[in-house]
């Protein structure tokens, strides 16, 4: 069975007529003729009631047609499909993220990325820096917005690109500032503030930087931080600010998560800032990639 073969049965179906169909497809009576036999004995099935008068498609084939058709179509479309995966308008792309880039750069990039591409199916994964880097270098996503590892940690099989700047704020239990318990001076929290307080931080190995840029912060202040707990979820960081346990140091698009009982303060000395980047693979030549990295290149923003 070719297309050719559907071709010829389509015609047929459509002017009921052997000769009509010949003459629509250029051809002679008798090799179009033999095309249906050799179709019909491959199928197992009669396509069409012949006799001296007239012809009429079988119950078998009125039904076959319909599929017969659908699968012409998308033949026909595979040209344009090529042409539009090819230049990057069409096809899948894999994202994964850090939980806080939904709070910044996602949002406004996948929807850019959406009004410029409708038809490529964009899948969004939640993942750590460091799931990220291992998933890249599986093969498993395209791409991914994580918290970059100093230079000389990044596999020299990946590429990275900055797309956000921001600063750390304090979230701290509400209660804490009621109390007075905290001190602030115009409305931002100094350091002795914060390093008198027990700390609640990203995990050392999900995030290496974003650590090593909280505890450069304690050092600036000439002391160790107290860590009272780990958690691996911006959320659950900022649950546990909410019960009192203690602080947190995060990203200053992270207000955007409102929460009962916590509150983001502005810190007065010593602003750390943490760069917030997309990673990906030298050798993925997508053009869907490449245009998403592009587009991130407009989003560069600072905060």
């Amino acid at each position: 069975m070719d297309v050719r073969q559907l071709k010829y049965f389509v015609t047929v179906a459509e002017t009921l007529h052997f000769g009509k169909a010949a003459e629509r497809l250029n051809m002679t009576q008798p090799p179009l003729s033999q095309s249906i036999m050799s179709l019909e004995k491959e199928l197992g099935h009669t396509l069409f009631f012949r006799n001296k008068r007239n012809v009429q498609l079988t119950p078998f084939g009125e039904q076959w047609l319909f599929y017969v058709r659908n699968s012409l179509s998308s033949l026909n479309a595979l040209p344009d499909i090529a042409d539009r995966l090819g230049k990057g308008e069409s096809g899948t792309l894999s994202l994964a993220f850090i939980s806080v880039a939904g709070y910044n750069i996602l949002p406004r990039l996948v929807s850019h990325f959406r009004q410029i591409y409708p038809a490529v199916e964009l899948i969004l994964k939640e993942a750590t820096s460091d799931v990220q880097l291992s998933e890249l270098l599986e093969e498993r996503i395209d791409a991914g917005i994580i918290i970059p590892p100093e230079e000389a940690q990044l596999p020299g099989c990946l590429d990275y690109k900055k797309i956000l700047s921001e600063s750390l704020v304090a979230a701290v239990p509400q209660a804490w500032l009621d109390n007075g318990r905290l001190e602030l001076t115009h409305g931002k929290l100094c350091s002795r503030s914060v390093i008198n307080s027990p700390l609640i931080i990203f995990p050392q190995k999900a995030a290496p930087s974003f650590y090593k840029l909280v505890m450069q912060y304690y050092t600036n202040n000439g002391t160790k931080p107290n860590i009272i707990q780990q958690a691996i979820q911006m959320q659950t960081i900022i649950s546990l600010v909410a019960s009192g346990i203690g602080i947190s140091l995060v990203p200053n698009s992270l207000r955007h998560l409102a929460r009962t009982g916590v509150a983001y303060v502005e810190l007065l000395e010593n602003l750390p800032r943490l760069d917030i980047g997309f990673a990906w693979r030298k050798n993925n030549q997508s053009p869907l990639l490449k245009k998403l990295i592009s587009l991130a290149d407009t989003q560069v923003t600072t905060g």
